[in-house]
């Protein structure tokens, strides 16, 4: 009689851990030395706790990691800074492997193409000084740290948006590893099919290794901002909504409603106040500047700093927090702003609101980002005349809480408003991603990831599911 034999599985071993042997010195496992750094994203009030955490050095390593990690059973998330971690954390990292792209960070300008080509970390920053290098620009957002990739594949609004549209379309081609560890290079003449559905939809179709993107022939604009006190509100961002609509395409702006607490680290001006802010950029496609600005200056503010400014000027204009922060937000689409959305807006962030965000945005859209712009990808255009957006520190998990709470009253107050549409890059809260898309659009969307990832090997933090998935009407 043959004796059966038992096979006795080691439950305490992670499914992750070939990881150890094949990517020495970049990879971590929950309890390993190191795993708590690597896992922390730039809003560090989101807790990711994945399977592993990988940080590969080159293409290579990164096909290694996704190859590995379908083996094992396990998705890949990638993500470069993570400055929007929250919905793919909410949707459960226990089975994911978080492919973390800093260490692939390089930039260069190529001239004789107009083009800038950086790896997948890369951030703004060096992308935006590289370009002024050359007497150009990119399509870069109001931060200088946030990572090119992630920024770029979202969508990507920023000082020249309403002249020369979203930095998705400003792309040329996209080096990524697929579901089955391929490196393949998508453009409008290679994996067509690819380089639309990466330009606005995200991360959810491989591991973006490097990007080009065109330089535009800007070497200055007409930069700065203008500040009120908080009790001076009303009357300025009531003529700030009505001018908004129709001001020139060369002017991009947003309006904000500050709380700063009195930090020793905040510059004078600011610390301790409540003020209303509008900053923005003129390009010189509009012969008088100074003009186009003139409604809002005779709003008579405390602080006017606009002035002819080299293009690199304007990476810290926004004055946006740098190197990571603890942060809890909400946004929402608006059709516009008519009477009772400023009210609306009054109500909630206003000298007489009981609130704890310390920025409640308006960003201005329209222009070439109302149009279908030529040879778009996924998202090519955005449905909306502003995107609102209330943020702050979420200091502790009870400052957090309160946050996100008052950040979503604001979302509802302006619900009467709303598009019903999502800017996926500004929210950073689980959501229905379809609702940033055209249901044609959405449909094309999910047939390509099928496509190039059948065994739903990536996890984005806004998911496009497989085009047989179920829908589901949130995350």
């Amino acid at each position: 009689m043959k004796r059966s034999t038992t096979v006795t599985i080691d439950a305490t071993v992670s499914p992750a851990e070939p990881l150890r042997d094949r990517i020495p010195g970049g990879s971590y496992l929950p309890g390993d030395i190191g795993y708590d750094a690597a896992r922390l994203p730039w809003n560090v009030a989101v807790d990711q706790r994945p399977a592993a955490v990988v940080t590969p050095r080159d293409p290579a390593e990164v096909r290694e990691v996704v190859r590995i990690a379908a083996e094992c059973g396990l998705k890949v998330a990638p993500q470069s800074t993570g400055h929007n971690p929250g919905p793919l954390a909410a949707r459960g990292l226990e089975n994911t492997v978080l492919l973390r792209t800093s260490r692939m960070s390089s930039v260069v300008a190529d001239p004789v193409r107009g083009i800038v080509r950086a790896e997948g970390g890369a951030l703004w920053e060096p992308a935006v000084d590289v370009a002024a290098d050359h007497g150009a620009a990119v399509l870069h957002g109001s931060s200088p740290d946030v990572g090119v990739a992630g920024y770029s594949l979202g969508g990507g609004i920023g000082w020249y948006a309403r002249k020369l549209g979203m930095a998705a379309n400003s792309v040329t081609a996209v080096e990524l590893v697929t579901g089955d560890g391929s490196l393949v290079r998508a453009s409008a003449v290679e994996n067509a099919a690819l380089f639309w559905a990466v330009r606005g939809g995200g991360g959810n179709f491989g591991v973006v290794t490097a990007l080009e993107f065109t330089m535009y022939p800007v070497t200055s604009v007409y930069a700065g901002f203008m500040l009120w006190e908080l009790t001076d509100i009303e009357p300025v961002l009531r003529e700030w909504a009505s001018w908004a609509p129709t001001a020139p395409e060369e002017v991009t702006t947003s309006f904000r409603a500050m709380r700063f607490p009195p930090l020793p680290e905040l510059p004078d001006f600011i610390r301790g106040r409540q003020i209303a802010i509008i900053d923005g950029a003129v390009l010189d496609g509009s012969d008088r500047p100074e003009e186009v600005l003139a409604g809002l200056r005779a709003k008579k503010p405390l602080m006017d700093t606009f002035a002819h400014v080299p293009t690199s000027a304007l990476k810290r204009l926004h004055m946006d927090p740098e190197g990571g922060a603890p942060a809890v937000s909400d946004s929402t689409m608006l059709a516009g702003l008519p009477d009772a959305a400023v009210d609306a807006f009054l109500d909630q962030a206003g000298p007489d609101a009981a609130t704890s965000l310390l920025s409640v945005e308006l960003r201005q859209l329209g222009g070439a980002l109302g149009r279908p712009a030529e040879g778009a990808g996924a998202l090519d255009r955005l449905d909306g005349a502003f995107a609102a957006f209330g943020v702050t520190i979420a200091a502790t998990p009870e400052l957090g809480v309160r946050g996100h709470a008052d950040a979503v009253r604001l979302t509802d107050a302006l619900r009467p408003f709303s598009t019903g549409s999502e800017l996926l890059n500004l929210q950073e809260n689980p959501t229905d991603a379809s609702r940033a898309f055209s249901a044609e659009r959405w449909s094309r969307l999910r047939e390509i990831r099928r496509t190039v990832d059948p065994h739903d090997v990536f996890s984005a933090n806004h998911h496009v599911p497989l085009a047989e998935e179920a829908e589901h009407a949130s995350l």
